[in-house]
């Protein structure tokens, strides 16, 4: 079996023996690219449900798909050789994964573990808080992902060309870099100029741009994320470049304030302190914040004032990804991924953008001036 789903396989036996060692059920995309290691490369990229579901019991592990889906899953991963049973089931009968499900695990569908709503015991808030802290074959395909992102993003804002270029381009150059290095961007943003000034998410309408672009990404490949945002003026005197600087201090706080040893409450309330430090008080709210990062595009969401979380007292631990988005109206956004050990590793490196560092050296490459 891979690293990645070995590292999933122990995690999985830990939630079952919480619950009486009942069967395991996931069919949710980022459950299932856990799970699996990032076999499933989703069919239908908007699909709640995976085109492939896993399932954990005493006896063995198995793959359940449609007849469509296992001769490439056979072809393509061998995932026969990979200590997983293939079961495969009529693509039009809708209720035929359950069904396999449940015969596979010799039980009915009440006496399942699952990541969702109508399945048995939904245990998806443990599942999410386990597989948060990822093992090495993990964090490697992170770095990739992210020495991928930052690279794209860079390739994008680069190939702008300041009152001729339209952000249809810039969001095509971005995609097409990805998409050739086997990534797929499921949110881009790029907008320009006023939109940028007014709009939170300026999303491309083809329109020129002139004197500054934004271009958000989140990437996933093989299952897993890496967010980052980017903004480019052509003018140092650029308003954007002052809102920019009123954002720094806010985004060193909530770095500083995802560390291993506190929880993620914590974090929250830095980060709500900071905007008030800023004479900001509670601007939070116009905006979504980011959060820890990795099989989904955020693990979970959590606002300061959400204290009644399953997640707010989570303890933040070391080789956890986190993305946080810190953002103030009239076109100023911080958005970078990272991975919290001693110190946080910046994964998502521009090449040849400025490298700012905040008071404790944590890295980011956000904003770059033309001229």
């Amino acid at each position: 079996m891979q690293p990645r789903a070995a590292g999933a396989k122990e995690k999985v036996a830990t939630i079952r023996l919480r619950h009486g060692s009942s069967p395991l059920v996931l069919s949710t995309p980022g459950s299932v690219n856990w799970r699996s290691g990032g076999l499933s490369d989703p069919i239908d990229i908007t699909a709640a449900s995976d085109a492939v579901w896993t399932v954990d019991t005493e006896s063995g592990n198995a793959l359940v798909t449609t007849e469509v889906e296992a001769p490439r899953l056979l072809h393509d991963f061998r995932v026969n050789e990979l200590g997983w049973e293939l079961i495969a089931v009529p693509w039009f009968d809708a209720g035929a994964m359950l069904e396999a499900v449940c015969a596979f695990a010799n039980v009915p569908p009440s006496e399942l573990l699952s990541d969702r709503d109508d399945v048995g015991t939904n245990v998806r808030d443990e599942l999410v808080a386990i597989r948060m802290s990822l093992n090495s074959a993990e964090r490697d395909e992170l770095r990739d992902l992210g020495m991928l992102v930052g690279a794209a993003l860079g390739e994008g804002i680069d190939a702008w060309r300041p009152g001729v270029s339209t952000d249809f381009n810039t969001a095509a150059v971005i995609s097409a870099y990805l998409e050739a290095r086997g990534a797929k961007a499921v949110c881009l943003i790029v907008g320009g100029d006023e939109r940028l000034r007014s709009f939170r998410h300026p999303l491309a309408t083809g329109a020129v741009v002139r004197d500054a672009i934004m271009a958000v990404v989140v990437a996933r490949r093989a299952g897993m994320h890496v967010a980052a945002t980017r903004v480019c003026v052509r003018r140092a005197d650029d308003e954007i470049v002052t809102i920019m600087r009123a954002l720094n201090p806010i985004n060193d706080a909530v770095l500083e304030a995802s560390k291993s040893g506190g929880t993620w409450g914590e974090s929250m309330q830095a980060l709500a302190k900071a905007y008030e430090m800023a004479g900001r008080k509670d601007q939070w709210r116009e905006h979504f914040q980011g959060g820890p990062i990795g099989f989904e595009q955020r693990e979970f969401e959590l606002a300061p004032t959400q204290s009644d979380s399953p997640f707010w007292y989570l303890a933040r631990e070391v080789d956890t990804a986190v993305a946080w988005n810190p953002s103030l109206r009239g076109g100023a956004k911080i958005e970078e991924t990272y991975l919290i050990g001693s110190e946080l590793e910046l994964l998502s490196v521009t090449p040849h953008w400025p490298l700012l560092q905040s008071p404790d050296g944590t890295q980011r490459s956000a904003l770059r001036v033309l001229a």
